[in-house]
């Protein structure tokens, strides 16, 4: 017989945000945007308006993509959204896995990062500081970064969907100001000052501990979406 427990729903948005803001892959094109300006000695003013363009675009995005997901979840039978919320937890359960494997042998074997070709595009767009420039990267990055922070997130709309109404959606856009809010801190780390080597630095000192917590968040979400799908676990 199975125990029923009860989570509150906030603190686990909080919780997978936070941890899921820390991915180096939107870090690491946000310290390569502020590298570019920096480079072409634009005036700091600029930086903040191209980096709030760039994180803005993100946000949005990001967003857009989930009320879409949830919008979709919506269309599936009741009968079928079980097996769904079984299968997406052990896709979450597997990229937690490979995040972990990250941990020990970065960069042997599959791993989830944004591909090569795409990383190449990337840095071909961040050369166009416009605002509009920026806010096509920033949408071009949040769909090709997917592979990076996608994971996380289709395990709270999973969560979400379920009975979506009003609070669901301040739920979402809590989920995401906090997925953007290193980004903007960093942003003003550099616009105040602080060198970009440091930053750079400090992104490479801890790649491997933003893996590991995210593989570790990854696999509790997923055993967790498993128990919601056979009524172990409620939300309230």
């Amino acid at each position: 017989m199975a125990v029923e427990a009860n989570i509150p729903t906030i603190m686990t948005v909080l919780i997978t945000a936070a941890i899921d803001s820390i991915n180096p892959c939107a870090i690491g094109v946000l310290i390569l945007l502020i590298s570019t300006v920096i480079a072409t000695n634009l005036k700091r003013d600029r930086m903040l308006v191209l980096g709030f363009a760039y994180i803005s675009a993100v946000y949005i995005t990001y967003l857009i993509a989930g009320l879409g997901l949830i919008a979709f979840f919506t269309t599936i039978p009741q009968s079928v959204a079980e097996y769904i919320s079984i299968f997406v937890g052990a896709i979450v359960v597997f990229a937690g896995l490979v995040e972990i494997k990250d941990f020990y042998w970065y960069g042997q074997g599959f791993s989830l990062a944004i591909p090569p070709e795409m990383a190449k595009r990337i840095h071909g767009y961040a050369q166009n500081l416009t605002v509009p420039g920026m806010v096509f990267l920033g949408a071009f990055v949040s769909a090709v970064e997917l592979p990076c922070t996608g994971a996380p997130y289709l395990a709270i709309i999973t969560v979400l969907r379920q009975g979506f109404n009003i609070e669901a959606f301040l739920l979402m856009l809590l989920y995401n100001f906090v997925f953007v809010l290193p980004l903007i801190i960093i942003l003003f780390l550099a616009y105040f000052g602080m060198k970009i080597t440091d930053l750079k630095m400090w992104k490479e000192q801890n790649r491997g501990y933003m893996r590991l917590f995210t593989g570790l968040l990854l696999i509790a979400l997923g055993w967790m979406l498993i128990f919601i799908a056979n009524g172990t676990i409620n939300f309230g």
